[in-house]
């Protein structure tokens, strides 16, 4: 039986990697974002393979997320796969000169909205086969991985995101529902940078096989690209 899987952030970096590697091996991918008419690529895409659709989500718009799971209400959802995210921090506004209004659309976009997600999608992942929620995170969240400081609003929210998906783990377990935290490597993305050490293609390959092998005994881990756990 064909499987959906559900992409957040799908125009772009790892969410359209994310979107072609599934497309081409045949899922139905119900790719998120939040200006379609401007994902040329996304939108190639879904000229090429009939069972990708696109929607419009601003992931920080809650009444959104409610309208997409209202609208997909009968769609049953295999994977969850929470991508869409942000930076945040920019030069000369570290410590000292924080903004604030900029972190907290960074804790919303990074850290309330896969909340938000899982939410609102818990029934359609609940009728899905592989009755996952995952959330592409960084290493760059871990505390025990921390040694250099800087990034705050960045490092926060996906600490927070950490926090919170193993907290799901916890609640979602009785419901057969697995949560997982995914690193995805240091990749060369616009968020990654040209200087950044992997490929997408490499990235995204990973994390699928992490997902394809993940079971609900090992729901609340935090695992890299590469299947090894990464640290908290």
């Amino acid at each position: 039986m064909q499987k959906t899987i559900l992409i957040t952030g799908a125009n772009r970096g790892l969410g359209l990697e994310f979107c072609r590697q599934y497309a081409t091996d045949g899922w139905r991918v119900i790719a998120a974002c939040r200006s379609p008419a401007g994902a040329a690529g996304l939108l190639a895409l879904a000229g090429q393979y009939p069972d990708l659709s696109i929607h419009a989500l601003d992931v920080a718009d809650f009444a959104q997320i409610d309208s997409l799971a209202e609208q997909l209400a009968d769609e049953p959802i295999d994977v969850l796969l929470n991508n869409a995210g942000v930076f945040g921090d920019t030069a000369g506004r570290g410590f000292g000169n924080l903004d604030y209004a900029a972190w907290a659309s960074t804790l919303q976009i990074n850290t309330l909205a896969p909340v938000k997600m899982a939410e609102a999608f818990l029934p359609h992942v609940e009728r899905g086969q592989s009755r996952l929620i995952a959330s592409v995170s960084s290493l760059m969240g871990s505390l025990a991985d921390n040694t250099s400081g800087g990034s705050l609003l960045y490092r926060s929210s996906k600490a927070g995101l950490n926090a919170a998906m193993k907290t799901l783990s916890f609640d979602l377990r009785d419901r057969g529902v697995a949560v997982l935290m995914l690193h995805p490597g240091w990749v060369k993305t616009d968020m990654g940078g040209r200087n950044a050490l992997i490929e997408v293609e490499e990235s995204i390959g990973g994390m699928r096989r992490v997902m394809a092998d993940f079971s609900l005994e090992q729901t609340g881990s935090f695992i890299r690209y590469d299947g090894k756990p990464a640290p908290w």
